[in-house]
C-alpha cells in the first residue's frame, strides 16, 4: 500500500510540472484580472472615463426627528451626488481614479478608505455610440463607489453606469438610526425613480456629453439591500402602506412613494444583492404586489444572511415574482456583504468596518469577480438581447459543485473556460472552479 501512495505522489509531481510548462505557454492569467475570474467576470475590451455630477431632485418630502411622532413634513428640493462611469477615448500616460471615502463608525474616529479604480477621471466619451444605461443605488449608509469595481466593469462592456449617492443621514444614536432609516424608506424608489428621469432627458440635449451616450430604450437598475428595496418598487413592486415597518415614517412622506407607484419607469431589467423587506418581521410587500413586476430579474443572495434573512426573506422575494423570467444565485456560506470592492481596512479601523464591508467566509475579491461574470451575462442578454448569454445562466445543475467535465488522465486544461461543449458544466467557469454556489431559474407564472 506504500509503494501505491509513493506513486501517486510521483504522479501528482508530474501533473503539476506539466501544467506549469502549459502556464507559461499559453497564460490565463491577463493584465489586471485574476486568473481564477470566470468568463465574463474579467474586464472588458473599452477605456472607462469616469465623473461626478449633481443632480437636483425638486419637491422632496423631508420631515425631521420629532416630525415622525407629529407627522408634519416640509418640502424642499433634495441634491444628490452620481458618480458616473462611461466608455471613453484612451489617453496615453492618464492616471486612473484612486476612489477615497471616509467612514464614520458611530462614536468613533473617522478613517479613510481608498481603492484603486481603472477609469480615467473626466476622460473624454466616445459619443458616436450609444449604450444601455444601468443605474447603482447603494445599501443604507453606503456610498456611490462602494462597488466601483463592478462600475467600471460594466461600463468597460459598452454601458454607461450611474452610481447614486444617497447621503443617508449620519447615526450617532438610536434615535438618529430610527430617523435615517425612516427617511431611507420613503426615498430610496423616488431618488432612483427621479435620477433615471433626469439622466434619459438629459441624454437628448447634451452632445459630446456623457449623457448623450445614455440609449433611453435600455435601462438596468441594480440595487443593494435598501437598494434593492428601492429598485423593486421601482421595477413596479409597490409597498404594502399597512406594513407596520412604514410605521416611523409620517403619512405625508409615504403619499409621493404611493403616487409615483403608478407611474411607468421604463426600467428593463433589475438587478438585486441581498434586497432589504422580504423578511417576515420587516415584509413591506405582499405577494400579490411583488407578483406585478414584469422585468427581468436577478437576486443575488448568501445563503446565511441573517440582514435580509435569506431562507424566509430573500427566498421569499423571489418566490413571489411569478410575473416574470427570473434567476436567483446563492453564495452558499455567506453573509450580506455579497457585493462591494475589496477594502483593505487599515490596522486600527474598528471591527463593525469590518462587519459592513467584508464577507466573514468568501474573499471579497472572489465574490466579485463572480457577480461581474453574472452581471455582465444578464444584461448583455436582457439589455443588449445577446441570446448566447443565455447559457451563462441557464446552468445544467442548480448546485454548481455538482458540475460535471470529464477529462483524461494528466489532461491540463490550464484554464479553460466551460463552452457550450461541456453542457455538465456551469459555463464560463473553470474546471472544479464551479463551487460554492447555487443558481435557480423561474419562468413567469411559475
Amino acid at each position: 500500500m506504500k509503494k501505491r501512495h509513493i506513486a501517486l505522489a510521483a504522479l501528482g509531481i508530474v501533473v503539476v510540472a506539466g501544467a506549469t510548462t502549459a502556464y507559461v505557454a499559453s497564460p490565463t492569467v491577463h493584465e489586471g484580472n485574476a486568473g481564477e475570474a470566470p468568463e465574463l467576470g474579467r474586464y472588458g475590451d473599452l477605456s472607462v472615463g469616469t465623473e461626478e455630477i449633481a443632480i437636483t431632485l425638486p419637491g422632496r418630502v423631508t420631515f425631521g426627528k420629532l416630525d415622525m411622532a407629529t407627522g408634519s413634513t416640509e418640502l424642499e428640493d433634495r441634491t444628490l451626488a452620481v458618480r458616473l462611469f462611461y466608455p471613453a477615448d484612451p489617453v496615453a500616460g492618464s492616471t486612473p481614479i484612486t476612489y477615497m471615502h471616509e467612514m464614520t463608525p458611530p462614536g468613533m474616529e473617522p478613517f479613510t478608505l481608498e481603492f484603486a479604480g481603472r477609469a480615467i477621471p473626466d476622460a473624454e466619451s466616445t459619443s458616436d455610440e450609444r449604450y444601455p444605461l444601468v443605474v447603482m443605488s447603494h445599501g443604507f449608509n453606503g456610498w456611490s463607489t462602494q462597488f466601483s469595481n463592478l462600475a467600471e466593469h460594466i461600463a468597460s462592456r459598452g454601458y454607461v453606469v450611474a452610481s447614486i449617492d444617497h447621503d443617508d443621514m449620519q447615526i450617532e444614536g438610536i434615535t438618529d438610526f430610527i430617523h435615517s432609516f425612516a427617511y431611507v424608506l420613503a426615498s430610496r424608489s423616488l431618488d432612483q425613480r427621479q435620477v433615471i428621469t433626469q439622466l434619459t432627458e438629459q441624454a437628448a440635449s447634451n452632445p459630446g456629453t456623457p449623457y448623450a451616450q445614455i440609449d433611453p430604450e435600455r435601462i438596468g437598475l441594480i440595487g443593494y439591500s435598501m437598494g434593492g428595496y428601492g429598485a423593486l418598487a421601482t421595477a413596479g413592486g409597490d409597498y404594502d402602506y399597512a406594513s407596520e415597518t412604514f410605521g416611523t415614517v409620517p403619512d405625508d412622506a409615504l403619499v409621493p412613494v404611493q403616487q409615483a407607484a403608478s407611474e411607468d419607469v421604463p426600467v428593463d431589467a433589475v438587478i438585486a444583492f441581498a434586497p432589504w423587506g422580504g423578511q417576515p418581521d420587516n415584509r413591506v410587500w405582499s405577494a400579490e404586489t411583488l407578483a406585478n413586476i414584469e422585468v427581468p430579474m436577478l437576486v443575488v443572495s448568501g445563503s446565511q444572511d441573517d440582514v435580509s434573512n435569506h431562507a424566509e426573506g430573500v427566498s421569499w422575494i423571489f418566490d413571489q415574482l411569478t410575473g416574470t423570467q427570473r434567476h436567483m444565485l446563492i453564495y452558499r456560506e455567506a453573509r450580506h456583504n455579497i457585493v462591494g470592492n475589496a477594502f483593505e481596512l487599515p490596522e486600527d479601523a474598528p471591527f463593525r468596518a469590518a462587519e459592513f464591508l467584508s464577507e466573514p467566509v468568501w474573499r471579497q475579491d472572489r465574490i466579485n469577480s463572480i457577480n461581474q461574470h453574472f452581471v455582465a451575462a444578464f444584461l448583455d442578454l436582457t439589455l443588449k438581447g445577446d441570446a448566447d448569454k443565455a447559457g451563462y445562466l441557464d446552468v445544467p445543475v442548480p448546485v454548481a459543485s455538482d458540475s460535471q467535465w470529464p477529462v483524461s488522465a494528466g489532461e491540463q486544461l490550464n484554464g479553460t473556460f466551460a463552452g457550450p461543449d461541456e453542457a455538465d458544466h456551469w459555463r464560463g467557469f473553470q474546471r472544479r472552479w464551479a463551487a460554492g454556489l447555487e443558481l435557480h431559474s423561474k419562468s413567469a407564472g411559475e
